[in-house]
């Protein structure tokens, strides 16, 4: 994240308000909650370092021995974590009153607006450390089987200048694919991109055609992994999950694919100006949990116009139509539909290649592999995919926050 030192400030105050500061939940309970996120990904990196933390912060050590060993308040956040994770349009006021109705373990809003915080933080921040290739190395030698060590197994540059990702990427193990040939991509795509700023300014689409081109989209992303010539993966029923990381979850072959690929659940859709985080996220979340809301909305602001201007190699470009097709296209995976975006622009702009690793990343990022991540945008530095990842996880935050708020919104009219 250090490549983009603006928004890591931003990432680091807003993480460190809601692990460290005052808040409704005591702090071992916030460490718990983001060990339980993780293991939703089996994110082993981000259970180790906050097993780490729920101990220093005085927490109970049997709790680690799984969740049958936690206080049944934090067992009932088990649906509600498994839901966010992977089919968050399933989250309704039900669940919510489930969880605050009256009795000795009931949660109230300030402790629950923090508690979907937290697990929205860290299934996105999953998201990011497997998009980029964040993951400790399994050592045989020690107990628990893992050294905490941050290995970036993607990057093979130096880090500090930036330089080089592309020919490591190009001279490696490149599937065939010359140079001349990710050139040319690179130069398509800022065509497309010109293309598109004119013919918004000729015409518009008629709001039939918009939101024929919005069903388009969201039918085709549910079956963009499924099929692909990228990988044969085992579906998560079939993924081996270690103890270490099923002893904080149920349920674990609970997915987003499951439902795409049996065709049984019709993706709802979530017209995003009935409930923007803007205009309602934003004040139901610092209403109950002061400040969390500013700290939140500067980070998604922050990544949404971060930018340096440049592609690859060209300078001067305007990359707006580009960081909003990789925002939307995510909220369209879960079903969320702006009424004034083109989703025939996530289309023209968005390569085969590049939809497989937002889909991945986004809704199962365990599965996630260096080759996808080499595979698209050949020419594009390692600091511009990095930014692609932090589009990503705060698009992901943003969808879950949106569904969990609007139930709770739900529940209090």
């Amino acid at each position: 994240m250090s490549l983009h030192a603006q928004y890591l400030e931003s990432f680091l105050r807003s993480q460190f308000y809601m692990l460290r500061m005052d808040g409704p939940l005591p702090l071992p309970h916030r460490h718990y909650i983001a060990i339980m996120a993780a293991a939703r990904h089996q994110c082993s990196y981000l259970i180790n370092m906050h097993v780490d933390e729920f101990l220093k912060t005085g927490g109970i050590a049997e709790w680690l021995n799984g969740l049958e060993y936690v206080p049944q308040r934090l067992k009932n956040l088990n649906e509600i974590n498994k839901l966010l994770a992977h089919r968050p349009w399933l989250i309704t006021k039900e669940h919510i009153q489930k969880l605050v109705k009256t009795g000795e373990n009931n949660w109230s809003l300030p402790e629950l607006v923090h508690a979907v915080v937290l697990l929205a933080h860290y299934h996105a921040l999953a998201s990011f450390v497997f998009g980029s290739g964040i993951n400790p190395e399994r050592d045989p030698e020690i107990s628990n089987g893992f050294r905490l060590i941050s290995v970036n197994n993607f990057c093979v540059c130096d880090l500090a200048n930036d330089n080089n990702i592309e020919n490591a990427s190009l001279t490696g193990n490149n599937f065939g694919v010359s140079i001349v040939d990710s050139l040319s991509e690179l130069e398509a795509l800022m065509d497309r991109m010109k293309r598109l700023r004119e013919e918004r300014e000729d015409e518009e689409a008629s709001q039939e055609e918009m939101t024929t081109r919005f069903e388009k989209e969201k039918k085709e992303s549910l079956f963009v992994v499924s099929g692909d010539t990228f990988h044969s993966f085992p579906h998560s029923d079939d993924m081996i999950i270690t103890s270490d990381v099923s002893r904080y979850i149920e349920d674990p072959g609970f997915g987003y694919e499951d439902f795409a690929r049996r065709g049984e659940e019709h993706l709802p859709t979530f017209r995003a100006q009935d409930y923007t985080w803007e205009n309602h996220g934003f004040s139901l979340v610092n209403r109950l949990y002061s400040d969390i809301g500013h700290l939140l909305d500067e980070k998604f602001r922050m990544v949404y116009n971060l930018t340096y201007n440049t592609m690859a190699t060209h300078e001067d470009v305007d990359t707006t139509t580009l960081r909003r097709a990789l925002f939307n296209y995510v909220h369209c995976m879960f079903g969320i539909r702006y009424d004034d975006y083109d989703y025939g622009e996530v289309n023209q702009l968005l390569e085969r290649s590049l939809k497989v690793y937002i889909k991945t990343v986004t809704c199962y990022p365990e599965r996630t592999t260096k080759r996808m991540y080499d595979s698209y945008w050949r020419q594009f530095k390692h600091s511009e995919k990095v930014h692609v990842n932090l589009l990503l996880m705060e698009a992901r935050m943003q969808a879950e926050l949106l569904y969990a708020l609007r139930a709770i919104t739900r529940h209090l009219t």
